[in-house]
């Protein structure tokens, strides 16, 4: 069976759902949030040290400011009421993406990110203002600036996920196939589940079932 080190997920879907059954994007997103803490949760009990959610991309500015400002409003409530839990619980936060917020939101993120980072039972890694494309161009200028030599290993160890394992899996909801400017160097060799299910619809049980069918996936690796 193989073993999960790191879960990677594209959370698609909170608006769909929102206007689905309210007619409000902004309530998916708050409801979104619930299915945040249950996967947390669940991975967790099955022991997984990484756990990276894609919560805004580069591209994602392009939304109405009303909903970017309810967004970053929502992340501000669930840092604030949860960092303490996180660390009671022993779980570190890492943010990966470019903290151009406000200088509010960009203290409570290094806030967050200092009082947990001695924790060792589970990394949530939360892009934020992440893009693939930006964060390989900012890789190759990091290597350039410091005269290194271009290889495989030091392209790894100039992205934001230094010292970060690659996924093992990748997960996306919402009933779409791409992978949206997300982790694109990291996820060449990640099993990748499509999942039609919008994200707050997906609960543990739809979670452990793709743990479990990755676990039984053969992985070769080039290899037959």
């Amino acid at each position: 069976m193989n073993h999960i080190k790191h879960v990677a997920i594209i959370m698609d879907g909170n608006g769909r759902w929102g206007i689905k059954h309210k007619n409000s994007r902004n309530l998916g997103h708050k409801e979104g949030i619930k299915t945040v803490e249950k996967i947390i949760k669940s991975t967790i009990k099955n022991k997984i040290k990484y756990l990276t959610l894609y919560a805004f991309s580069t591209e994602n500015w392009k939304r109405p400011k009303k909903e970017i400002n309810f967004l970053f409003n929502l992340l501000e409530i669930f840092l604030t009421s949860k960092i303490s839990e996180f660390n009671k619980q022993k779980i570190r936060l890492k943010i990966i993406g470019k903290k151009n917020f406000s200088n509010k939101i960009n203290n409570l993120l290094n806030k967050s990110e200092k009082k947990t980072f001695n924790n060792k039972r589970l990394q949530i890694n939360l892009a934020l203002n992440y893009g693939s494309k930006n964060e390989i161009i900012n890789a190759f200028n990091l290597i350039l600036k410091n005269n290194i030599k271009i290889t495989e290993q030091s392209i790894k160890n100039s992205l934001f996920t230094k010292n970060i394992p690659d996924p093992d899996l990748l997960i996306r909801t919402g009933n779409t196939k791409r992978l949206s400017n997300f982790l694109l160097w990291q996820l060449a060799y990640s099993e990748i589940f499509f999942v039609k299910k919008l994200w707050p619809d997906f609960n543990e049980k739809d979670y452990n079932k793709i743990l479990v069918k990755f676990k039984k996936t053969k992985r070769n690796f080039g290899n037959i």
